[in-house]
């Protein structure tokens, strides 16, 4: 056990947090996402699963310890509803809000198209494979620096 460490990090994810680096993408993916076989073309080639567990507690957890991106315009993005690219559901909502109070204030969520987001989750640093069971539940997070 450590202390003040989220109890959902387990110790192969906090390894790979730890082990990227500035500009590395982490996909945190829903359950209907194809997440073996995407996260097999990733820098760290196999999935991390939180099994169980829904998106936003993923965002929120890995957050606690991974900083994002801030020489980038959106460092959060967002998989795009198909056909309604402008619409939120839910579960992004609350990852946005779970990004909002991470950073202490608003970092809006970029948006990418579904089949673009496959092919930037395979060049992504690795896959976190999430138990989320709503739609759209797909994340690419991009991390930055801590500063000396």
């Amino acid at each position: 056990m450590l202390k003040n460490i989220d109890p959902l990090l387990t110790p192969e994810l906090l390894y790979v947090l730890a082990a990227m680096g500035h500009g590395d993408d982490l996909v945190v993916a829903d359950a209907n996402f194809p997440a073996d076989s995407v996260a097999r073309r990733t820098a760290y080639g196999r999935v991390l699963r939180l099994a169980g567990v829904d998106t936003p507690a993923a965002v929120r957890a890995i957050l606690s310890v991974y900083p994002l991106d801030e020489a980038v315009d959106e460092p959060v993005r967002r998989m795009l509803v198909d056909g309604s690219p402008h619409e939120v559901p839910p579960v992004q909502s609350q990852v946005q809000s779970a990004v909002d109070a991470a950073e202490g204030r608003p970092r809006p969520m970029g948006g990418v198209e579904r089949f673009a987001f496959y092919d930037a989750a395979r060049a992504a640093y690795a896959v976190v494979a999430t138990g989320e069971p709503r739609f759209w539940g797909c994340i690419l997070l991009k991390k930055g620096v801590v500063a000396p």
